[in-house]
């Protein structure tokens, strides 16, 4: 498929058989790993079969891509059975429940690229999904704003996209009409995307679970991936271990690990490049009393001499309104407060010679971003911009994402999707989703069945 990295390649994996003499202890051990199983699986039943414990597919991350692709896949196979394995209590707790909440509508991405084909197919998805199962949203449009005389002609490449990636009922606006739409907003010339929405991805994202679950897919949560293995069992031979010893066995597995798909794809003898780096956005908020300063989203024009897109208005669902993000790196992959920190993975971030590139090279503008995320004037200078009229006393602090960047050797932004395998006997039987750039929540169901394309692919289901 265009514009895809796949590279599954082989793995000297081994089966280790068991001896008849150890089977009353195994038989012993199974049912004690079955007691546990039970306390995991957020739909399990109060007695089990040992079959309960083995699964045509696993699908290994919680999130929103996880989540859709398992959807689509229940689906398509209805008579398979399926299992969603998640660390955490609770679905959809890291990037997919901390993002900005924006259904966006595809100017952005190059023309014929499976980004942007992705980002409109999975626009309208979404509003039907939310139609179909009563997820409020609201379209309140989105401009994107050149306030310079030199933005204008990259607004210019936008336009052009925009209307190759056939995405509705955009207009060129000039500066009367930005203020019609946004009276507080001062421009030159913006493109106003009325279909532009927002929405509450967590919720979306749960929902796609409760689909699953009403098909018949099971979710176990709590369940952090330890290991994977080849079991002794010809039926279902790849094991999904825990970190508590849980055991699950399937026939394939899929991995769709959003901050740590890098390491989980390591487990199956996987390059660890691309590398995931995690980069922490920390937001400002309107205090309540100026929330209505904003009605839609307000976007900058992109400068493609820095590495990400820079502060923007963003209402919610909710009512409120967030202000930024600015662009820091995490010292710690799931680290969304400043003092946040891991040292281990720290260190392996810093160590890793890709992510030193990509600091030199946009040393400066890096410095600006920290110093934007501590000094709230400095943010604010930056969102005036837009909104002249805007002060401190406005707005206060607010809430933080991760962003699970991926990044080659050379430091490099990797910009579309990668699978992987891994090496030896399991690599046949693994899809490794290591990189699944944004707009990833926008294009979930989109991307879902692009991912059900491949299983059924390498899979041959």
């Amino acid at each position: 498929m265009a514009g895809l990295v796949s590279n599954f390649v082989k793995f000297r994996g081994q089966f280790r058989p068991v001896a008849a003499s150890t089977s009353h202890l195994l038989s012993i051990k199974r049912k004690n790993e079955q007691s546990r199983r039970h306390r995991y699986a957020t739909n399990s039943s109060a007695t089990k079969k040992s079959t309960d414990d083995d699964y045509d597919i696993i699908i290994v991350g919680g999130g929103i891509v996880g989540l859709a692709s398992a959807r689509e896949l229940i689906l398509r196979h209805p008579n398979l059975k399926f299992a969603v394995v998640e660390k955490e209590k609770h679905l959809a707790m890291h990037q997919s429940g901390h993002n900005s909440g924006v259904i966006h509508a595809g100017i952005y991405y190059t023309p014929g690229s499976l980004k942007a084909k992705l980002c409109v197919e999975g626009m309208d998805l979404a509003y039907k999904y939310c139609n179909e199962n009563n997820i409020p949203y609201k379209k309140v449009g989105k401009l994107i704003v050149a306030v310079e005389p030199d933005e204008i002609p990259r607004l210019n490449v936008l336009w052009d996209r925009a209307l190759k990636n056939n995405v509705k009922d955009v207009r060129y606006v000039g500066a009367d009409e930005i203020r019609e739409i946004e009276p507080n907003c001062l421009g030159l010339k913006a493109i106003h995307s009325p279909h532009t929405g927002i929405v509450d991805w967590q919720l979306v994202s749960r929902s796609y679970g409760t689909n699953f679950k009403e098909r018949g897919g099971k979710i176990f949560t709590s369940f952090e991936v330890a290991n994977f293995k080849m079991s002794s069992d010809p039926e279902y031979p790849v094991s999904v271990i825990d970190k508590k010893g849980v055991n699950l066995r399937c026939k394939y597995l899929l991995t769709c690990g959003g901050l740590y798909s890098d390491k989980l794809a390591e487990k199956s003898g996987c390059n660890s490049i691309p590398r995931i780096v995690p980069f922490r956005g920390d937001y400002l908020q309107l205090k309540p009393e100026k929330s209505n300063m904003v009605n839609g989203n307000i976007y900058p024009v992109p400068n493609p001499q820095f590495p990400f897109l820079g502060v923007h208005f963003t209402p919610r669902m909710d009512g409120s309104v967030w202000l930024g993000p600015n662009a820091v790196l995490a010292f710690r992959r799931e680290g969304y407060k400043l003092l946040d920190f891991h040292p281990k993975e720290f260190a392996d971030a810093i160590g890793f010679g890709g992510l030193r590139k990509l600091v030199f090279k946009h040393l400066s503008y890096g410095l600006d971003e920290m110093y934007r995320g501590i000094n709230i004037s400095a943010q604010v200078k930056q969102l005036q911009r837009f909104i002249p009229s805007l002060q401190v006393s406005d707005v206060i602090r607010g809430s933080s994402g991760v962003r699970a960047q991926a990044l080659d050797a050379a430091g490099n932004l990797v910009d579309d999707f990668v699978f992987d395998g891994g090496v030896g006997e399991i690599a046949g039987r693994v899809i490794h989703v290591r990189n699944a750039p944004s707009p990833a929540a926008t294009s979930s169901l989109a991307i879902g069945k692009m991912i059900a394309d491949e299983v059924n692919t390498k899979f041959s289901l």
